[in-house]
């Protein structure tokens, strides 16, 4: 039987063209520094980002964690969303492998604002702990992006107290490509920024780690600690650099893809999507009819061929990708209504 599957953009097969390159690729010893193929990647995404240099690593959380560990020592505090990735889906790691605290932003649109930082930052003070880090995200996990001003005057807040700023670029393309404008632009507003070619990009597995030099020299010492070194992995790297050459001029299809199958959601009774919300790939949506049952409605859409999860009670998340047509958004959508008028 074939699945839809709507869980996430991670779950995206290879493409033929990268099934093919990983079969043909130049490879070496990534760790020695002679894997071809990867140092082509790390090159590629450097560029695209407007950094000095860049690293491959196996996760986007392990990116996440290694800016983390890189930027600050133990004791210190860094700036974060209470929702971020960062905080709500990384399974504690920052006070695991780091020991940092947490200085949390709670605003309602999920963004943090230059004001927001300026409060958190703590004097300097033996009560305190030092804050060493902000950490930023576009696209948010809610499915928005944060305009570049936003990310400007943030970054320029932390700037002016020396604390230096991460961004959780998982989805960076995205948000470029939802902004109108270039990866580049984004990645300017931050010292370090890490994104995913495993999310929407159709590589099977990896994420970039990119900043200065010095940056990630450092950095490399921290993937090493944390078993991320790598030996052939221009297997993987082949597929990295069909991502970004290849895959990201697409992405504009699944926001396309995204918002038709919001506005079909929202003429079923009982569904509410906030379109104003669907900005890159995702569409979050409820389902307000009485005595609703999540479990028996994920397991009846898993029936008919539509793989997909809760986020919250009542709340959902489809996620569009390269996987997903036009065509298959359609049939969800009919599942859906069979479903509610059951």
């Amino acid at each position: 039987m074939r699945y839809i599957d709507l869980r996430s953009d991670t779950v995206t097969k290879p493409t033929p063209e990268m099934r093919l390159a990983m079969s043909v690729t130049e490879v070496g010893d990534d760790v020695y520094g002679d894997d071809a193929t990867v140092n082509r990647l790390e090159s590629l995404a450097a560029l695209m980002t407007g950094k000095e240099t860049a690293m491959f690593v196996p996760s986007g959380t392990m990116g996440n964690q290694i800016a983390i560990m890189t930027h600050t020592n133990r004791g210190d505090e860094i700036i974060a969303g209470v929702n971020s990735h960062i905080v709500h889906y990384e399974a504690g790691a920052p006070a695991v492998l780091s020991g940092v605290n947490y200085a949390l932003v709670n605003n309602l649109d999920n963004k943090i604002y230059a004001d927001d930082v300026e409060r958190l930052i703590r004097p300097d003070n033996v009560h305190f702990p030092k804050t060493s880090l902000l950490c930023l995200e576009n696209a948010l996990t809610d499915g928005t992006v944060v305009p570049l001003h936003i990310l400007q005057d943030s970054y320029a807040m932390a700037k002016k107290y020396n604390v230096s700023t991460h961004l959780d670029g998982a989805r960076l393309f995205n948000a470029a490509v939802s902004l109108g404008a270039d990866a580049k632009d984004i990645a300017d507003c931050c010292d370090s920024v890490m994104f995913c070619i495993s999310k929407g990009l159709c590589s099977p597995i990896g994420s970039m780690l990119c900043g200065s030099t010095e940056f990630i020299k450092r950095a490399r010492y921290n993937r090493k600690i944390l078993g991320g070194g790598m030996r052939q992995a221009g297997v993987l790297a082949a597929c990295g650099i069909i991502s970004l050459e290849k895959m990201v001029s697409r992405l504009h299809e699944d926001h396309d893809n995204a918002l038709y199958m919001a506005k079909e959601l929202n003429k079923l009774d009982g569904i509410n999507v906030n379109l104003e919300k669907v900005q890159i790939n995702m569409v979050f949506f409820r389902i307000g009819t009485p005595f609703f049952d999540v479990n028996r409605f994920v397991d009846y859409m898993h029936g008919s061929g539509v793989k997909m999860t809760g986020i919250r009670v009542n709340e959902f998340r489809f996620v569009t990708n390269n996987d997903v047509s036009r065509q298959d958004i359609d049939y969800v959508v009919s599942v859906i209504k069979k479903y509610i008028e059951l």
